[in-house]
Formats: structure tokens, C-alpha cells, sequence
């Protein structure tokens, strides 16, 4: 009797722990659903068209010609599937805020190519007359008027730009924010997407976290809620003293000594060797062991963000200058290409034509192939 009631038991313990099985599966099943379910932009890999309607005073045929359909031709061919378009204030609006014709013109010249290639296209509004990443001054966060002007910008776009596919374009609200606090920011996010929202409730918005889309503010992101259409955004070009080697706009430009990647980027002798004491101080305070699991670490906080919000995360900024050793240089690309396909983030990165380019602006626009063949090999 005592064999049978345990013979018994052990059947019993048997099948509920297939029942339970089952129910966690089904659990599992259904969370799959929700995450397949959830509203998608799907981007894999794509280039920042700088320099162009951003960061450049060149007006006219020059400006007409810096990029045209042949370019996007040559994008699609080498395997990219969406572009990033930074555009600034000042180039898309006059001073008393009217819209400037001939730069929307080819704005909406470069969607339409885009389009017929089957390029996704991603509108970036780069820089204010009110907020510059790299300057002081940010009248953005403090002046009303600034904020408003910040506002009608995207009721422009949205105007212009809403009658292309909500599948093929999407919104970046404004790139590398950097308010004091990030509440600050926090609020403009929540009244621009509103903005938005008046008359596009699917369109993607792509939003970036305080202090230049920095992985390590993401915590501090406040998303606006129950709103599935939205892409979640960081920038990447750590580590600094590789990334920017030599960069003329930074603290560390002036440093032209030996750097690499991976393991220890410069060795203490060649620091003691740097006579400007700031100098070696920063280079000092930059310098570290990095290895594609020390990236990986750092991107940390959007990855967990993203999955914890169920929305789709992109890598809307990454590269690296030249002047680096060769070797270095396409590991570092290599090792950020496999972290962010590994963890399912698109990516754009910076940029087609310019100092970090896939094309060498110095010699034709002739292709970068060693670079091309490591972002974009199948």
C-alpha cells in the first residue's frame, strides 16, 4: 500500500509539472506575441547624411550637388537600408521662422529617391539656433519663445512631411540634447511628441536621452507613455581617445601620439611624454583597457530601457576618425557592428561624406572599401 501511494504520488508530481510546463510556455508564447505584435520601424543598417542641410554654410548648385540621386543609387547598392538626414534651423528657416523653399526642395528631392530605392528615411533636426550640442549657450531650455520656435519646427514637418509612408519616415525630435537637468528635457519631449501627435498618431518618433544621447543618461529618459510608436535612440563613440584621435573640435585634439584598440588605448610612457600638463591630465583621465565586452557593457542601460518598454532601439550615431592605426580602426568597427546586430539595434553610422565617411571626400568620393566591407558585409 505505502509502494502504491508513493507510486502514486510520483505520478501525480509527474503531470503537474507538465501542466505547469505548459502554462509556462503558453506564458512565454504570449510574451512573444506582445513583443512580435508591438509597432516596428525596422531599420538594420544605415549612413548620416551630414554636412548637407547640417553643419555646413554651403548654399546653392554646390550645395544642390554635395548630394543627389546618383548618391542614393550608390547607398542602396553597397547595402544599406535607410538613411539619417540631419537638417538644421537656420538652413530650413529664415530668421523670422518662414520656411526656407529651396532647402525644403531638396529635403523632400532626397525622401523621394530614398523612397524609390526602398530607403527608409529618418528626418534628424540637428541643430537650433537655440540649442548647439557643442555651445554654451542653449537658450532652449530657458526662453519660452526658443521652446515655441522648437515647436513650430515640427508643425512645419509635420505639414510637409506627412503625406510619405509612416513605414518608410520617421521623426528624430532634436539630436544630442544637452539640458542642465534631465527633466528639462523630459518636458520638451513630452510637449513635442503632443505636437506631433495632433495629426500623425503613427508616426515614428525617434528619441534620445540627455547630455548628446549618452548611454549612460538613459536611466533618466522619461518616455511618453502608451505611445508604441516610438524609437528609442543613443549615440556611440566610446572610447573618446580612439574615436575622436586627433578631433581639432575637442579637448584631446591636440594629442597626435600612438592609440589603439583593443587592450590599453595609450600606454603610460607615450602620456608621460605629452609635455602640456591639461593635455596629459585629460588623455590620462580618457585612457582605459577596452574590449568588445567592455562596449557591449556600456550600452547596458538603453538595452535594458528599450526591452523593459518593449520599443525598438537604434544606434543613430557611431564611428571613428581615420587617424588611427588601420588594424584598430576596423576592429573598433567591427566589435560595435557585432554588438548592435547581436542585440538586434539599427544603427546609422556617422557619416557618408565627411571626416568619419564611407566615401573619401579628399580623393572623388571614391569609396572606402576595407570600411565598407567590415559595416556592411552580408
Amino acid at each position: 500500500m505505502k509502494n502504491s501511494t508513493l507510486f502514486l504520488s510520483f505520478i501525480l508530481s509527474i503531470l503537474m509539472g507538465f501542466q505547469i510546463g505548459c502554462q509556462q510556455k503558453k506564458k512565454q508564447v504570449a510574451a512573444t506575441e506582445i513583443i512580435e505584435s508591438a509597432p516596428r520601424f525596422p531599420l538594420k543598417r544605415g549612413v548620416n547624411i551630414s554636412h548637407w542641410l547640417s553643419q555646413s554654410k554651403v548654399r546653392g548648385t554646390d550645395r544642390s550637388n554635395f548630394f543627389q540621386k546618383k548618391d542614393v543609387d550608390f547607398i542602396k547598392e553597397i547595402g544599406y537600408d535607410h538613411i539619417r538626414i540631419p537638417i538644421d534651423e537656420e538652413q530650413m528657416w529664415d530668421t523670422e521662422g518662414n520656411k526656407e523653399a529651396e532647402a525644403f526642395d531638396l529635403l523632400q528631392n532626397a525622401i523621394g529617391w530614398a523612397l524609390e530605392q526602398n530607403l527608409k528615411v529618418i528626418i534628424d533636426l540637428h541643430i537650433l539656433r537655440s540649442h548647439h550640442f557643442n555651445v554654451a549657450e542653449k537658450p532652449l531650455w530657458t526662453d519660452p519663445s526658443a521652446q515655441e520656435q522648437f515647436f513650430q519646427c515640427w508643425r512645419d514637418l509635420s505639414t510637409e512631411l506627412q503625406k510619405y509612408p509612416t513605414d518608410m519616415l520617421a521623426y528624430e525630435l532634436m539630436n544630442e540634447p544637452v539640458a542642465d537637468t534631465p527633466e528639462e528635457w523630459n518636458i520638451l519631449v513630452a510637449k513635442a511628441s503632443e505636437v506631433i501627435r495632433i495629426n500623425e498618431p503613427k508616426r515614428f518618433i525617434v528619441i534620445g536621452s540627455n547630455k548628446w544621447q549618452s548611454v549612460h543618461t538613459f536611466n533618466d529618459l522619461r518616455v511618453p507613455e502608451n505611445d508604441p510608436y516610438i524609437i528609442l535612440s543613443f549615440h556611440f563613440y566610446h572610447p573618446f581617445l580612439l574615436t575622436h584621435h586627433e578631433a581639432s573640435w575637442t579637448g584631446i585634439g591636440p594629442y597626435n601620439g600612438p592609440v589603439k584598440y583593443p587592450g590599453l588605448l595609450v600606454d603610460d610612457a607615450d602620456i608621460r611624454k605629452i609635455k602640456d600638463e591639461n593635455l596629459r591630465e585629460r588623455i590620462a583621465d580618457g585612457n582605459g583597457i577596452f574590449t568588445i565586452d567592455s562596449l557591449e557593457l556600456m550600452m547596458e542601460q538603453p538595452i535594458r530601457k528599450s526591452t523593459e518598454l518593449n520599443l525598438q532601439l537604434y544606434c543613430g550615431e557611431w564611428g571613428c576618425l581615420p587617424t588611427v592605426p588601420r588594424e584598430s580602426f576596423l576592429q573598433w568597427y567591427a566589435d560595435v557592428r557585432s554588438i548592435l546586430e547581436k542585440n538586434r539595434i539599427g544603427w546609422t553610422n556617422w557619416d557618408y561624406k565627411g571626416g568619419f565617411g564611407v566615401v573619401d571626400r579628399k580623393n572623388e568620393y571614391k569609396p572606402i572599401d576595407d570600411l565598407i566591407e567590415v559595416l556592411l558585409e552580408k
